[in-house]
This record gives structure tokens, sequence and C-alpha cells, in this order.
């Protein structure tokens, strides 16, 4: 281990769970009031349902939802097994980047990215809609915090954003003028541009080589399902999300293996 990790080590751990964990409750929050317009600050938590309001003992994440049965205490209407697991992806999450952050600034970045990420992939499953509110604050806080971190400078930064949005807007204009289709809409654009903040040039090609191939995957596995056609559309931002929180741990890695196979 090195970095914040070895600094503070189970201790470190620990406390990365849990602040993991609580920022995951606020990204259920997020998910659910800012596609409908609706502050993510006030009013406090409460089932939409009947709109009794949430109790604290009621609100610890993962662990109420399981005591509670996955059930509102009031109304007993159904709670969403998303909500639980938003809070722990994100709690493990916060874990693996803390142990593999070589800096704190690193730490502060991976913890973003992965927060912001789960947020968008939330919000474009279920609204396919990739929030502003979300996107541009995150170019901003990738670019800011390049310059506290070890594993990539301010210039790689700005050339990743760039890179990300300028290169799918491109390729999302091709499209549009060979097919007469719509492909990637804006928010895919910025997304990528925000993942590229985070991230090397470098490391925003294997986001995208990373997304398309879970693209496909998907979309394929739908039309052997016969739940889909080759026109299906597809959240790209769901695998935006996970081809830029997978490279952010393994981009690195796999630029120096493939470099390593030319002499």
């Amino acid at each position: 281990m090195s970095g914040p990790a070895s600094l503070l080590g189970a201790y470190g751990v620990s406390a990365a769970a849990v602040m993991g964990l609580l920022v995951g409750s606020f990204l259920n929050v997020v998910a659910h009031r800012l596609p409908r317009d609706e502050s993510v600050v006030s009013p406090p938590s409460h089932c939409p349902k009947c709109d009794s309001r949430v109790r604290a003992y009621d609100n610890i994440p993962v662990l109420s939802w399981i005591l509670l049965a996955g059930r509102c205490r009031v109304c007993r209407a159904p709670i969403a097994v998303r909500y639980p697991m938003i809070e722990l992806a994100n709690g493990l999450l916060w874990v693996a980047v803390f142990l593999r952050a070589p800096s704190w600034g690193d730490f502060a970045s991976g913890a973003f990215l992965a927060s912001a990420s789960l947020a968008l992939l939330a919000i474009d499953a279920e609204f396919q809609i990739l929030p502003d509110a979300i996107t541009l604050p995150g170019i901003a806080i990738g670019l800011a915090l390049s310059f506290v971190s070890m594993r990539r400078t301010p210039v790689q930064a700005a050339l990743g954003a760039i890179l990300g949005a300028g290169g799918l807007y491109l390729l999302a204009v091709t499209y549009e003028k060979i097919t007469g289709q719509e492909g990637m809409g804006l928010g895919d654009v910025k997304m990528l541009g925000m993942i590229g903040a985070f991230l090397s040039p470098a490391g925003v090609l294997v986001t995208i080589l990373m997304s398309s191939l879970a693209g496909s995957l998907v979309g394929v596995a739908l039309i052997l399902a016969r739940r889909g056609d080759g026109k299906t559309r597809l959240p790209f931002g769901v695998f935006l999300a996970m081809g830029g929180v997978a490279s952010w741990f393994f981009a690195d890695p796999l630029i120096v293996r493939y470099r390593s196979l030319w002499p």
C-alpha cells in the first residue's frame, strides 16, 4: 500500500467505507430529486408514497433497508433495492480508491469520479438524461484536483476533458450526418468530458473502449433475448460510468501492458 492507505491503515479504510456509505445515501437523494427538478437539500428525506419523514434511525445506509425489510415503516410501501445497492457500491468504491490512491488529491479525485458516475448511472438508467448539474461542475472539479494529483498533470486533465468531450461530439455529429439519426446526446459528450478531466487522454481512450464493449455486449444480449433489435437505444451514460470508473483503476496498467508488447 502507498499514500493515504499506508498512513492510516485499517482506520483509514474504515473511515473511507463509512463516508462512502453516507455519500451513497446522498446519491440516492440526488438520483431521485435532480431529474424531477427538486431540491436535493430540502425537504428532508421522506417516503415518496405517504410523504412521511424518514427518521434518522431509518436512514442508516444499507442497514436500515435490511431492518425494514425493504419497506416504509409507516405505509409499508416497498423501497427499491436500488437504494442500498448504490450505498453499498459507493462504500466499496471509496475503499478501493483509498487503497489505490497515491495521494490525498488522487483519493479525492477517485472518490468524486466514482460517486458522480454512480449518480449519473442511476439517473440515465431511469430517465435517460445526464444532468448538467453534475457533469459541468464535475469537469471543473476534475481540473482543479489535477493540481494536487500525482497521477495526472493539469495539462493531462485539460487534454483529457477536451479529447473526451470534443472527440465524442465529433463522433456523434459524424454518425448523425452519415445515418440521418441522432447517435449520442450532448449529455454523453459532457459526461465524457467530465471523466476526461479525471484521467489522461489515454485513459479517455480506454474508457471509450470499455464503454463501447460493454454497450455492445448488452445490445447483443438484448437481441438474443428478443427484447430489442439493432435500433434499440441504450442509455450510454450507464456504460460511460462503468468504463470511466474502471479506467481510473485499470487504464494505466493496461496501457503499460500494451506498450510492453511492442519493442
